[in-house]
């Protein structure tokens, strides 16, 4: 990736939060690297290095500022829809693909070459795989520290450390110093509530917190899912443990805070991973709105929602049977469907959650796979059936395929999937910024602006100036219409029925 120095160097004396996360500034003369928005006074030009991630500065040899908390930025965002391949990989990787296996085997689920893809992240993130998934480490592992209470044994098992000896050896060789001495550098004040355990994740603002509540909250599945005028609550399970997660925005800070109860806590860079790609807090709104702003129609709906991002789905398997149950009916129908599902089928919530109405745990597929669903039509009962025998015999189903006309076909292989629903899923369940249902109703509706409706094909054809990102346009479109047609309206509503 290509930095231009100068462009570099006026984020950084602006302090510009727009480039927060596209590249650090290494200083050579402290060792240094910073986000362009650090409030230290600027280093000379002639100190400075700019490079495109975290991982990359750490490779150099240059260790996190304590002021500014690299830790804290927005997730990769400047090469975001140029390289699938990278994409993929770094979603594998949140979910602790280097921590058991090599890079051989991670490439070989991507169905490329080691060196191909070593090729790839040099040049799209200025780092190895091996080194992002250390510095994701790394920097978990510090912000535990600032901004948690947990013993320094449960931070090296919750960063994904093998010991604690390991632990404190690279914070040593990284800081010169060890990682006890960093808890009152940069610190907060511990976020910690009791046995719960609170985090922020960064983004790049702007975020239309209340139109991301907003679309949870009419698909909010009761007992697994609540949301107030604040915050979106729901229940979790992680290799069988379960617990709850809150997340609320703290817009002044760009950043929303995830309040965590769960018994383990090396599940963390899971439900973290889960989290960012809920909140679509990889976006990036100045790209995306730069293209899909060659549309006259979008241009105007993207200046009334800049901050609007794609909702991600917390398990692919629970979106995909939303997906399946709700196939024809409005949104409440598929909500009440939903819920009976997670009732009849799923399990109670141990203990106290985070939201009184949270009492459930979404069936897994292994539950639904031998259960016997009533209260929908057989054939759409037995499609649920076969995605949950297909989630077991293919643990990587929901993952993104070398591109998306692969996910999609991958999905529509199986009963009662086509390819709105198949289109929907990689949308949401597999965060393909470019799926869009070119044939839904919804989106021919909205774009009915006195001359009639658009035919799929013209619809198609307009849209290829969207690209990579069609998935917002199609976001877009719907949320437009949702300002002007009623709630319970069919045919408003199946564009976003799941």
């Amino acid at each position: 990736m290509n930095l231009d120095p100068a462009l570099c160097r006026q984020a950084v004396l602006a302090r510009d939060a727009r480039f927060d996360g596209r590249f650090f500034t290494c200083v050579k003369t402290t060792g240094i690297y910073c986000r362009p928005i650090c409030p230290a006074r600027p280093p000379k030009p002639e100190n400075c290095l700019y490079l495109p991630s975290a991982a990359a500065a750490q490779e150099a040899g240059f260790r996190p500022c304590l002021r500014c908390r690299p830790e804290t930025a927005p997730d990769f965002g400047a090469w975001r829809g140029t390289s699938t391949t990278v994409s993929r990989a770094l979603a594998l990787i949140d979910a602790g693909a280097l921590d058991a296996a090599g890079v051989d085997r991670l490439a070989d689920r991507l169905g490329v070459g080691d060196r191909q893809l070593r090729r790839l992240f040099l040049r799209h993130l200025g780092a190895t795989p091996v080194a992002v998934a250390q510095t994701r480490r790394v920097l978990l592992a510090k912000q535990l520290i600032h901004e948690t209470d947990l013993s320094m044994a449960e931070v090296a098992l919750a960063s994904g450390f093998g010991s604690l000896r390991r632990f404190n050896e690279v914070f040593q060789a990284l800081f010169n110093r060890p990682p006890t001495a960093l808890r009152g550098a940069g610190r907060e004040g511990a976020m910690q509530q009791g046995a719960d355990l609170c985090l922020t994740l960064g983004y790049r603002a702007p975020f239309d917190w209340k139109a991301m509540l907003d679309f949870l909250a009419l698909r909010a599945i009761p007992g697994v899912e609540a949301v107030d005028s604040e915050a979106y609550v729901r229940s979790i399970e992680i290799g069988g443990l379960t617990g709850s997660v809150r997340v609320r925005d703290e817009p002044e800070r760009a950043r929303l805070r995830a309040t965590i109860r769960f018994p383990e806590t090396r599940a963390l860079p899971v439900i973290i991973s889960r989290l960012r790609r809920m909140f679509d807090l990889a976006a990036d709104p100045q790209v995306i709105g730069a293209a899909l702003a060659r549309d006259a129609h979008l241009s105007r709906l993207v200046a009334k929602r800049p901050g609007l991002r794609v909702p991600g789905a917390w398990d692919s398997f629970e979106l995909g049977v939303r997906a399946i149950a709700g196939q024809q009916v409005t949104v409440g129908a598929a909500t009440q469907l939903a819920g009976r599902i997670a009732r009849d089928f799923g399990a109670p919530l141990p203990g106290e959650a985070l939201h009184p109405a949270v009492t459930t745990v979404f069936p897994t597929p292994e539950w639904l796979a031998r259960a016997v669903i009533t209260g929908m039509p057989p054939a759409r009962a037995a499609a649920i059936s076969a995605l949950a025998g297909a989630s077991l015999s293919d643990p990587g189903l929901f993952e993104r395929g070398a591109d998306l006309d692969g996910s999609v076909a991958k999905l529509r292989a199986l009963p009662g999937i086509g390819d709105w629903t198949a289109q929907y899923m990689a949308m949401r369940a597999m965060r393909e910024p470019d799926a869009f249902p070119a044939a839904d109703v919804g989106l021919l509706r909205a774009l009915d602006l006195g001359e009639g409706r658009p035919s799929v094909g013209a619809l198609v054809q307009r849209a290829q100036d969207w690209r990579p990102w069609r998935a917002y346009g199609a976001l877009h479109l719907w949320m437009s219409l949702s300002e002007t047609a009623p709630s319970n309206s069919r045919e408003a509503n199946h564009a976003i029925v799941a």
